[in-house]
């Protein structure tokens, strides 16, 4: 089928002139075996084996592999097994993306969707649409304003509550790194001008009155966000089996999901066990509860035989995003100088974690945005490896590692920390991204060559639902650096481009690394999903 993809013929090249997509990865290239339960022939095959860079032919039994050569050589060695002629269609490894969010995109799949609405007064209409059929009192919730690009003038809540008036709102940004609520919802939270900023949070206020605007920063969310009824299992349940569906609908096959709480591993595991989980899943515990993740220390790692939900790692969160400027930074921000963001988790908070989790056999994957995030959260994890030499087969990571100090990028290789990169947050940020740090720190800011040239391991990811989940968008812009309608001519800073061959790898064989399933990708089930 010929794919149908419109952000350019890019990125068609990208896939070749068709595209047949496959729920596992190649885990064996060379074992021959004439136990086969289908056999695919005239395909152009891309394996990513240095050895078979190529192939034509792929024979499959039960849940995995077992070879890959030729057309004529698989007639041969298997003929009597089921066919399917895939007339030149290109097969590629199971896409892997290695930051996600499934527990938010199945909620933006119930919650009312804002993403891509330009203004200020469309959002409202929706809003006010949503109240007019929902029951007293009940909560408006939805996601998806840009609070990157609104950064600069933020809404406030006047005309939101003038025109929703009794029913509580909460809105949450793209990037999660701020919302915007109603007067209704900042007086059942008592949010009010006598209400003192939380630690790592803000609440910004009118500059005459005092009062609160609406606009909540980092940690200020949870001052209403604790107001809002809490998900229950089923609903976790189907917004998760939603996500999931829509994911393997674009081609994913496994996932990173960057926190999960106790109520969404029940989901998983429940869904798991009712055979309703056609994804992957690697999961990073929320590494700020503190009680649970003491508990998971003690009883080590949770890791599936089957490979469908495994934990075995923390998510922390070292500072917050460029684009609301709560990314930690060394020097102050180039448009807000009296700012240099903040960090929301201590170095020593990750050091002491990192250590903790080396001896107990998780990895820990810390949100760093800021060179100066960057840079403390590999200063920890130094001092972590440093005091526990015995560790086996480390792998920290440090996820997103956008805003990079020049000095800091060879420590990655050096320390093996793996740089957990998302190409379409540059090709998305890249019209305000330099107003932040300007033009001598934007240099070392989306840094996937110079990084890749380190020698660190660089799997690539969405961080979905802020980015689309289309892993060949994220191809394209790794690889092209320009958004979805070509711009700019060139690239943006395309001395920092990949390869077609290190982006494809890096949403596989680097992602699979990541989770320690290097070599170790079968199926689900034999199905084939269209992109």
């Amino acid at each position: 089928m010929r794919i149908a993809f419109g952000i350019r013929n890019a990125v068609a090249r990208v896939c070749a002139s068709y595209l047949f997509a496959m729920l596992f990865f190649v885990a064996s290239l060379s074992a021959q075996s004439s136990n086969s339960d289908l056999v695919l022939l005239n395909a152009h095959v891309v394996t990513l084996n240095d050895k078979q860079s190529s192939a034509q032919a792929i024979a499959i039994s039960g849940e995995r592999i077992v070879w890959v050569g030729g057309t004529d050589e698989a007639k041969k060695l298997y003929p009597t097994t089921r066919v399917m002629d895939l007339h030149g269609a290109t097969v590629l490894p199971g896409i892997i993306d290695a930051h996600t969010h499934l527990i938010n995109l199945g909620e933006t799949l119930v919650r009312l969707n804002l993403k891509d609405i330009p203004t200020e007064k469309e959002i409202i209409e929706r809003v006010k649409q949503r109240a007019a059929s929902a029951a007293p009192g009940e909560w408006i919730l939805g996601w998806g304003w840009d609070e990157g690009k609104w950064a600069s003038n933020y809404p406030t809540n006047q005309a939101l509550s003038a025109a929703v008036p009794h029913n509580p709102v909460f809105l949450v940004g793209l990037h999660t790194f701020a919302a915007w609520a109603n007067q209704r919802a900042l007086e059942l939270a008592e949010v009010n001008k006598d209400t003192k900023d939380p630690e790592n949070g803000k609440v910004l206020r009118d500059e005459k009155t005092g009062e609160p605007t609406g606009i909540l920063l980092n940690r200020a969310q949870d001052l209403v966000a604790k107001h809002i009824p809490p998900m229950t299992l089923p609903q976790a349940k189907h917004a998760i089996q939603l996500a999931a569906l829509e994911c393997v609908r674009y081609g994913l096959t496994s996932i990173h999901e960057a926190k999960v709480t106790p109520l969404i591993v029940q989901a998983f595991h429940e869904l798991v066990r009712e055979g309703r989980m056609p994804l992957r899943v690697y999961a990073m515990f929320d590494g700020g509860d503190k009680h649970r993740v003491d508990r998971w220390l003690k009883r080590g790692p949770e890791i599936d035989p089957h490979h469908q939900f495994s934990i075995r790692s923390f998510k922390l969160f070292a500072d917050g995003a460029l684009g609301s400027r709560g990314a930690a930074l060394l020097e102050p921000y180039s448009d807000a100088p009296q700012t240099k963001g903040v960090m929301t988790t201590p170095e020593s908070d990750v050091y002491g974690l990192a250590r903790r989790a080396l001896q107990a056999g998780f990895q820990v994957c810390t949100h760093a945005i800021g060179d100066a995030a960057n840079r403390g959260v590999l200063n920890a994890y130094e001092q972590a490896e440093k005091e526990v030499p015995d560790a086996h087969d480390l792998r920290l990571r440090i996820e997103h590692a956008q805003v990079l100090s020049p000095q800091d990028i060879p420590r990655f290789a050096k320390l093996g920390v793996i740089a957990s990169m998302q190409p379409t947050h540059c090709t998305s940020d890249m019209p305000w991204a330099e107003k932040r740090v300007g033009p001598q720190r934007i240099s070392a800011a989306y840094a996937w060559r110079s990084v890749k040239d380190s020698g660190a391991h660089l799997p690539l990811s969405s961080d979905f639902p802020g980015e689309t989940l289309n892993p060949f968008y994220g191809i394209y812009a790794a690889i092209s650096r320009q958004d979805p309608q070509g711009n700019p001519p060139g690239g943006w800073h395309p001395e920092q481009k990949l390869t077609l061959e290190e982006a494809l790898r890096g949403y596989t064989a680097e992602a699979a690394y990541a989770e320690f399933q290097e070599g170790n990708r079968v199926p689900l089930r034999r199905a084939n999903w269209p992109i």
